[in-house]
C-alpha cells in the first residue's frame, strides 16, 4: 500500500529535488509496524521574484505495511529549506513524531 496524503497528488508526481535521509535501513518498530526508511522530500514549485522559491517539503516514512507521503512544510523558506528543516527535528526529538503521526495515517488508511 503506498499513500500519498496530500490534497492534490499531483505536486509529487515526479523525482523529489533533494531527499534528506532520517532513517535507512533501520529495524525501528513501533506497534506492529517495521520502520525501513525515513526521508524528507523537497519539491520546487515555483520561483517568485521577490520571495523567492516555493518549496513543499514532505515526509516520507516506509514500513512493512505500506508507505506514506505527507506534507511536512510548504511555503517561501529562503536558501536550503530542507537542510533546516532536517535539522530542526533531528535536535527537537521531531522524528519519532513524524514516525507516529505517519502511522496512524496508515491506520486510517487501511480501514
Amino acid at each position: 500500500m503506498k499513500i500519498i496524503d496530500l490534497h492534490d497528488p499531483k505536486r509529487v508526481d515526479r523525482p523529489p529535488d533533494d531527499v534528506e535521509i532520517l532513517l535507512s535501513m533501520g529495524n525501528f518498530v513501533h506497534d506492529e509496524f517495521l520502520i525501513s526508511k525515513v526521508e524528507l522530500r523537497l519539491y520546487n514549485e515555483r520561483l517568485d521574484s521577490k520571495l523567492g522559491v516555493f518549496s513543499l517539503i514532505t515526509s516520507f516514512v516506509e514500513t512493512n505495511k505500506g508507505s506514506i507521503e505527507m506534507i511536512y512544510d510548504e511555503g517561501f523558506r529562503g536558501e536550503n529549506p530542507l537542510k533546516r528543516a532536517t535539522e530542526f527535528l533531528i535536535s527537537n526529538l521531531g522524528i519519532s513524531g513524524l514516525i507516529l503521526r505517519s502511522i496512524i495515517s496508515l491506520r486510517e488508511k487501511a480501514t
